[in-house]
């Protein structure tokens, strides 16, 4: 069995590619699991030890940094890189937020992969150098209240956010309204919102525009 197991969770073919060469230059006995989805990675999380995740932002089950923010609150102890074409403002310290230990652009060249990834295997944080830091301390109390959601809520702060109904918002989840209500009063509490309109003003902090055509 391999000393060490990275999971490159992207569903474009081509950057797993570049990832898992990036890999292979690395030192090391390394073992490569490549999954496609959100629940895939969670699936291979769930069945045994990794030691880093290189996590797209964008799939077709995950969005901006919902999925970073479950992955880190399950697993806190497993590094996790976002690999992104999103050019957002300020979008590698927002992911450093939600906590991810680096953030590489998928326009990086392969030395710049190696680079990256051998970094976060170093304990290290890694950014790329032309990284524009824009945050401020509200997105980083946002993203603090945001890890204290459980998948179900994220998933119903998501549909709030997206202008949804709660009978729209149970449809998509297959469960009851009554247990969208019961989601909302919790996402409510434990954001410290009284409104919806209040928690979709923070639920913004985890969307991300995807990278332009």
């Amino acid at each position: 069995m391999a000393s060490e197991r990275i999971l490159l969770a992207d569903d474009h073919p081509l950057v797993r590619a570049a990832l898992l060469e990036a890999v292979r230059r690395l030192a090391g006995d390394i073992e490569t699991i490549e999954v496609d989805s959100l629940s895939a990675a969670k699936d291979v999380l769930a069945k045994g030890p990794v030691d880093l995740v290189c996590l797209d932002l964008h799939m077709g089950d995950s969005s901006g940094f919902i999925g970073l923010t479950e992955l880190r609150r399950d697993y806190p102890a497993i590094p996790v890189v976002i690999v992104s074409a999103s050019d957002a403002p300020g979008i590698a310290y927002r992911a450093v937020e939600f906590g991810a230990s680096g953030f590489i652009p998928k326009t990086a060249d392969l030395d710049t992969i190696c680079a990256a990834l051998q970094a976060v295997r170093d304990g290290e944080v890694w950014l790329p150098e032309d990284a524009e830091d824009v945050g401020d301390d509200e997105s980083v109390d946002h993203a603090a209240l945001l890890a204290t959601l459980t998948p179900a809520q994220l998933r119903v702060l998501e549909g709030l956010a997206a202008g949804r109904l709660n009978k729209q918002i149970a449809y998509e989840m297959d469960i009851s309204i009554a247990t969208v209500k019961a989601h909302v009063t919790a996402i409510f509490r434990k954001l410290g919102v009284i409104n919806r309109t209040q928690a979709v003003l923070i639920a913004q902090s985890l969307f991300v525009e995807p990278a332009k055509a």
